[in-house]
């Protein structure tokens, strides 16, 4: 009988990601809400169930490609979901942005039932899903990972075990934070820049090309020149990492000055509307303190 893999959420990620695996070899049983992105998976070899129930009886291997913890839970839990079908020798694969304590518990849960909870999330744009070169960090039982890393490998181009189950997700927040530590300070940097007179566009040049670079700097201060702010992911989409890791200092008392002042920018972005834009548009909270816009000059 054909072994065939779970996979549910087709949305900006997924949809690649599930394509990959299909590319690879392997065969594949898809679920979204929207028939739309089932068809288009159909198209290319995958098949569809009636419902969840469905997959969980016809596939070990499940993975998740799903917008946050509530979706995870309900998809798992909910009436008529996984929960019910699921045995003894499953493998769930979350690859979504999901709370680490959340993923510790669910798997501490599902464990005393045999079934294994692998937190897997991804870190890359969706030009990177598309390729198959994503970043996937790894939380859960080492033999597990082993044997789920064929069919990681047909998603990611680097693939790293962070050991106990909800370190992945934690690898995960840890890495999204600093990005948008780093997207907050270029958003409050040069619209002061700007204000004192320098040229957007050269100084956008002197800093991806000097030590003031980073990732989030080279990847939207083109865009924030060029007054684009729609590659990339919706910030409202994104704050779930910010919830999480000030949720996480609050109970742990662990003091995080930047990170807080880095949650105030990104609050008052939300809260003027621009969650619907990429993290590139938080320039948008200073450009309007200041009077100003970082745009080039015609």
């Amino acid at each position: 009988m054909e072994t065939k893999i779970g996979f549910i959420g087709l949305g900006q990620m997924g949809k690649w990601m599930a394509l990959n695996l299909i590319r690879k070899g392997f065969s594949l049983l898809v679920y979204d809400l929207r028939k739309e992105a089932m068809d288009d998976l159909v198209k290319h070899g995958a098949k569809t169930p009636e419902n969840l129930s469905e997959i969980a009886n016809q596939c070990d291997n499940i993975v998740l490609s799903l917008p946050d913890t509530s979706v995870v839970e309900s998809v798992l839990f909910g009436k008529g979901r996984l929960k019910p079908e699921l045995k003894t020798g499953h493998t769930i694969i979350d690859c979504g942005t999901t709370h680490p304590l959340f993923t510790r518990q669910t798997s501490a849960l599902l464990k005393k039932e045999g079934i294994d909870f692998v937190d897997a999330p991804v870190s890359g744009m969706e030009s990177r899903a598309k390729e198959g070169a994503l970043t996937i960090m790894v939380g859960g039982e080492e033999d597990t990972y082993l044997k789920i890393h064929p069919l990681l490998e047909a998603m990611a181009k680097t693939i790293v075990y962070m050991g106990a189950s909800g370190n992945g997700q934690l690898a995960k927040m840890t890495n999204n934070v600093l990005f948008n530590i780093s997207c907050a300070a270029m958003a409050e940097i040069l619209p002061m820049a700007t204000k004192m007179g320098l040229d957007p566009e050269k100084i956008c040049s002197v800093v991806r090309a000097g030590t003031g670079q980073s990732y989030g700097f080279d990847f939207f201060s083109p865009f924030v020149l060029d007054d684009n702010f729609t590659p990339g992911y919706p910030m409202k989409s994104a704050y779930k990492d910010m919830a999480t890791v000030m949720e996480i200092s609050n109970e742990y008392q662990i003091p995080l000055p930047v990170t807080s002042a880095t949650m105030q920018t990104y609050q008052m972005a939300l809260a003027q509307g621009l969650g619907g834009e990429n993290k590139g548009a938080m320039i948008k909270v200073w450009e309007k303190a200041l009077g100003v816009k970082v745009r080039k000059r015609k």
